[in-house]
């Protein structure tokens, strides 16, 4: 027996499929509704208009990171390096998995227009951000991390990850590999690209 499709999620799954091929500024709710196979007024219903549908494109994603986070924080059995291990996973697993809405979403946030919906998608993904930098600053407070910049280790973390999703053909030519290779499919880079993160992080933080 098949499960019954949430619409919702459905018109959000092709709006990130819709904004890379053509950019948020080129589709329409039109496009959006003939790409999903339903009507403008489901759209509408759903979301009211295309920048509000990008703000919950950005919650829902925001929201399961943060869940993770949550998860990790209240472990308490975890040493502080361990959450942080867990958490570089648990974002590799996630971006890796589609890269297409991390390409549209930094796309979305170099452009200058649309301030005040940049604004609601920053303070989503700053919440993260910040519970992350937190377990940096007790590492340091409680002596086992060294006297490190916090803001700018989650900078480096998330840097690292993106860079990596930002260009798949940069990707392949650092890396020397064919153009029919799909590094974010392949578990062997995953666990190449968290162990990388994870090593740079333990060398800068652990005493």
């Amino acid at each position: 027996m098949t499960m019954p499709i949430d619409k919702r999620d459905h018109i959000i799954k092709k709006a990130v499929e819709l904004f890379a091929e053509k950019g948020f500024e080129g589709s329409s709710i039109r496009d959006l509704a003939a790409k999903a196979d339903v009507n403008v007024a489901m759209v509408n219903y759903y979301f009211g208009s295309k920048e509000k549908l990008f703000e919950a494109l950005v919650e829902k994603r925001a929201l399961f990171m943060s869940q993770l986070i949550e998860n990790v924080i209240t472990n308490k059995s975890l040493l502080p390096i361990e959450q942080l291990d867990r958490i570089i996973e648990g974002y590799i697993i996630r971006f890796l998995a589609d890269p297409q809405y991390h390409r549209v979403l930094q796309q979305e946030l170099l452009i200058t227009q649309r301030e005040q919906m940049h604004e609601k998608i920053i303070e989503l993904i700053a919440k993260n951000a910040f519970e992350i930098i937190q377990i940096i600053k007790r590492g340091i407070k409680s002596k086992v991390f060294n006297k490190v910049d916090p803001e700018l280790v989650f900078a480096s973390i998330l840097g690292t990850i993106s860079q990596v999703l930002m260009s798949r053909s940069l990707c392949l030519k650092i890396m020397n590999k064919p153009k029919d290779y799909d590094p974010y499919s392949d578990k062997q880079f995953h666990q190449r690209l968290t162990k990388h993160i994870q090593d740079m992080v333990h060398s800068h933080l652990l005493k």
